[in-house]
């Protein structure tokens, strides 16, 4: 057994949700949203090469030496599955590792939005679950699969970076793909993918102008897409796709996303009420008659409109959600209004001593 595994061991012990590994210093695992010094000495930078070498695939550990920069999947029989990151920085060598939970959990059991299923029903068109890194997209979107797995008879193909949950084929035939060992990128997955009769595509991250258009186009031909992006938001997530590509092109991009579009499912993750793990929070954006003309018309402010008028379709805003969790206890006002959209509305619900302790 390696020592990297020793540690990632003591971690899942801990209860903590990611290993942080740099040069020169001890140590460090996520516990609750919080990052805590492991009961270990500093690991020198050639020490700390050597641990990540033994981890990593031949292949794998040559790109690293190239690039300096490598995503891949471990895992530990028996254990767990990692997704890892390697990168370099000043002092040397370092890395982080996910703990990538060996069972796909339900939409239930996450306590997510009901409408999402809904949402899995779907025949086409492009579903977007969106949030800072960290905040649970991967999950979210792997029960979404599963549930699409146990109740439908659909060919799935998924294109990640690196693979994380894995997916047995039940009523659906699920195909996942990994960048580096199964595809030279996104874009080249999502070219083959279309000429592989798929009902529905995931694509692990839309990260630049070639894998988006793709995406839409996808979208526009039939096929469900699911997608994730980095922001915090409905109205942001809309505004980032299209700012993505240049002046010339938004009209077009704005005309297929107003054909495509059918969700955007926005995720924050929160710190529970008395600090001992994390709860999500959600804002829903559903297809509405008045939502094409809404994104081809550039009217993005608009959209708030459309999420606060139609609660009863089963949409939400986040600042909504938020205020709910804090007024059923699930979370304090401070934290309600850090993740907060209108800082001036929840500034109502600080006390007095949590505005002495936000400036302290």
């Amino acid at each position: 057994m390696s020592r990297l595994d020793d540690l990632l061991r003591e971690m899942i012990n801990m209860g903590g949700s990611d290993l942080h590994l740099c040069s020169t210093m001890p140590p460090r695992i996520r516990l609750h949203g919080n990052l805590m010094a492991m009961q270990h000495p500093p690991i020198p930078p050639d020490e700390m090469s050597a641990l990540l070498k033994e981890a990593a695939p031949k292949q794998r550990w040559d790109w690293y030496m190239e690039n300096l920069d490598m995503d891949f999947a471990y895992e530990i029989p028996g254990l767990a599955r990692f997704r890892v990151n390697y990168m370099n920085n000043y002092f040397g060598p370092g890395a982080v590792m996910r703990v990538i939970p060996t069972k796909i959990m339900t939409i239930g059991e996450l306590n997510l939005p009901p409408i999402l299923r809904d949402i899995c029903d779907g025949e086409q068109g492009l579903v977007l679950v969106t949030g800072p890194t960290g905040s649970g997209k991967s999950t979210t979107l792997a029960a979404m699969i599963d549930y699409i797995n146990d109740t439908q008879h659909k060919h799935i193909i998924t294109i990640e970076d690196p693979i994380e949950f894995v997916h047995p084929n039940k009523l659906s035939i699920v195909v996942q793909r990994e960048v580096g060992p199964d595809t030279k990128s996104f874009a080249a997955a999502l070219r083959g993918a279309m000429r592989a009769d798929p009902d529905i595509i995931l694509v692990g991250e839309l990260r630049d102008q070639e894998t988006i258009g793709l995406a839409l186009t996808c979208a526009t031909m039939g096929i469900l897409v699911f997608g994730t992006l980095h922001t915090n938001n409905a109205p942001k997530t809309i505004d980032r796709i299209i700012d993505t590509f240049p002046s010339d092109q938004q009209n077009q991009i704005r005309a297929m996303l107003a054909q495509s579009l059918s969700a955007v499912v926005s995720q924050l993750l929160c710190r529970k009420a008395g600090g001992k793990g994390r709860i999500a929070s959600h804002e829903i954006l559903l297809r509405t008659d008045a939502l094409p003309g809404t994104i081809r018309d550039g009217s993005i402010a608009n959209i708030r409109s459309i999420i606060e008028q139609s609660a009863g379709m089963g949409m939400q805003s986040m600042d909504n959600t938020l205020m709910k969790m804090f007024n059923d206890g699930e979370i304090s006002a401070i934290e309600a209004y850090m993740k907060s959209i209108n800082k001036a509305e929840f500034e109502k619900i600080l006390s007095e001593e949590d505005k002495i302790n936000m400036r302290g």
